[in-house]
């Protein structure tokens, strides 16, 4: 008579996993666990570097976006930096930013705004609203100016120094804290 064989209790049996397989699934979820904790404690930076810090402005003639204020173009840049200000009627930020550039033109800071994709009924309303700081304003209804400058959305300013060149882009709306570092932005762009 044959004796059956009984399968063996270990790694000899058919269709087992190796042992080290039934702690993958813990282990993954540590390595998970671990990316979150340092995702917290050292989270990534959000600044984008501008690629037309150190760059000539681009070349434009923008026709005026507002009744009483001239247009813009490059070539107004001269003499002295002065903050180029992005907006647009249409963007509730802009607004909220509003009384922040008329402190900083109160200081002495010129401002040049170029409206982006807006309607002159819209425009003259929002200035009305919200103060019209800018010494100049141009209209760039397709955002050609906007796009070759830099810019990714409203409101974004920019410090121009007295050669044309960008000195310092700031994304998003300035706000009250930021007025000392920005008159600064524009002191360094003096020399």
């Amino acid at each position: 008579m044959s004796e059956a064989k009984t399968p063996r209790a270990g790694n000899d049996a058919p269709n087992q996993a190796p042992r080290w397989a039934l702690w993958l699934p813990l282990a993954l979820f540590g390595c998970f666990v671990a990316l979150v904790v340092v995702g917290l404690v050292r989270p990534a930076s959000h600044d984008v570097p501008s690629q037309m810090i150190g760059k000539q402005l681009p070349k434009f003639a923008l026709p005026a976006a507002a009744e009483g204020k001239p247009g813009l173009a490059n070539t107004d840049f001269t003499g002295k930096p002065r903050l180029l200000n992005i907006f647009a009627s249409w963007c509730i930020p802009c607004g909220v930013e509003a009384p922040v550039l008329a402190e900083l033109a109160r200081q002495g800071a010129e401002i040049d705004g170029i409206a982006i994709r807006d309607h002159r009924e819209e425009l003259a309303a929002f200035l009305a609203r919200n103060g019209n700081p800018y010494t100049r304003l141009g209209s760039d209804d397709v955002s050609a100016v906007q796009l070759a400058i830099g810019s990714s959305g409203v409101p974004e300013t920019f410090v121009i120094d007295g050669h044309g060149v960008i000195r310092y882009q700031h994304i998003g709306d300035i706000r009250p804290e930021e007025v000392p570092m920005m008159l600064a932005r524009l002191k360094e762009a003096e020399q």
